[in-house]
């Protein structure tokens, strides 16, 4: 399993002890009163909507303030050729695509039968949407969330000058060792990653909700074992990151020596893996919710993150996985 990261300095401190929540009135829970640096009044993380898992580093402006209490974010032309210029998508004859959809279909046929004979389960490419016009929506959704955020999109992990090198993603180094992905979904993770380079995305819309803010919903039925996305971002040690403002860091190897614990950073670069939600896990309906696992594999002797299907999700429906693996260091106790 993988986990995000929460970074670790403390939050802002009450000024006084009448300090209270303009959301709930109450001043209980002072280590979550979060104070706006222009008017000083006291909003608890988990009062305010979207939530903020953790006190922002820096300067911080109440809704009121920020005017973002209702700020609907600035929707992405929905034109083509800017659609394929912001996600560098390689342009190709319909022959070309056809061919692609053809042996995407032959290879789930002939995973199906194969899930029969063996016991071990083969992951599945995602489906993307037939109609192009669709196809283009869904991607104007992603685009208008990363813009929001001010990221760029990228579908890779990508190596900075000055944070971790490519050559300290190793497998061997992680606790207990990481299992190998197959040859077979191997090329199962390479169809979806080839897919999305000629533009047949995931059936995903990024949609923005008053109360969780970017999250994704599946624009048709998605089968168990399906390969959502890639985690990607910048590659970075967990040791640069302890103090970090972002709240989407990711663990990518997590090694016997803490100094050679990776994480990837998706706040500068990243896919529509940043915007699916968390489950609150610590109550019995919002473990319900989840739909998605977190896995690293070694794939080809490099670490990387998938977020794949644990069952059938049906069109519509919300896409959650559990944040935390096996450390439960992310605090999702208010999450929705």
């Amino acid at each position: 399993m993988s986990l995000k990261r929460r970074r670790t300095h403390a939050p802002k401190p009450a000024l006084d002890d009448d300090v209270i929540c303009e959301r709930c009135s109450s001043g209980d829970s002072p280590a979550e009163l979060l104070l706006c640096d222009k008017c000083d009044r006291g909003y608890h993380l988990f009062c305010l909507r979207p939530i903020l898992p953790s006190v922002p580093k820096g300067s911080w402006l109440c809704p009121s303030c920020s005017h973002s209490d209702t700020k609907k974010p600035k929707s992405f032309p929905l034109v083509q050729t800017k659609i394929i210029d912001f996600f560098r998508i390689k342009r190709s004859s319909e022959e070309t695509l056809t061919s692609i959809q053809d042996v995407r279909k032959k290879r789930k046929r002939g995973s199906s039968v194969a899930l029969l004979k063996k016991k071990k389960r083969k992951l599945l490419p995602f489906v993307p949407t037939e109609d192009p016009k669709r196809r283009l929506e869904q991607m104007a959704s992603l685009a208008t969330a990363l813009m929001a955020t001010k990221a760029v999109f990228s579908n890779e992990l990508t190596y900075i000058p000055g944070m971790a090198p490519r050559s300290a993603n190793c497998p061997a180094l992680e606790s207990g060792g990481m299992q190998v992905l197959s040859k077979e979904d191997t090329e199962t993770l390479n169809l979806c990653r080839t897919m999305m380079k000629r533009g047949e995305c995931p059936p995903l819309m990024v949609v923005f909700d008053p109360l969780e803010g970017f999250t994704v919903e599946a624009d048709r039925f998605i089968r168990d074992l399906t390969i959502i996305t890639e985690y990607v971002g910048d590659v970075d040690f967990l040791k640069n990151r302890e103090n970090d403002d972002g709240d989407s860091m990711m663990t990518l190897l997590s090694a016997s020596n803490p100094s050679q614990t990776l994480v990837i950073c998706p706040d500068k670069r990243s896919n529509i893996a940043r915007f699916i939600n968390g489950i609150n896990n610590h109550t019995p309906e919002g473990k319900k919710k989840q739909n998605l696992k977190c896995v690293r594999f070694d794939v080809n002797g490099e670490c990387r993150v998938l977020l794949i299907a644990n069952r059938d999700i049906s069109k519509g429906e919300r896409l959650y996985y559990d944040y935390n693996g096996y450390e439960h260091e992310y605090p999702t106790e208010h999450f929705v």
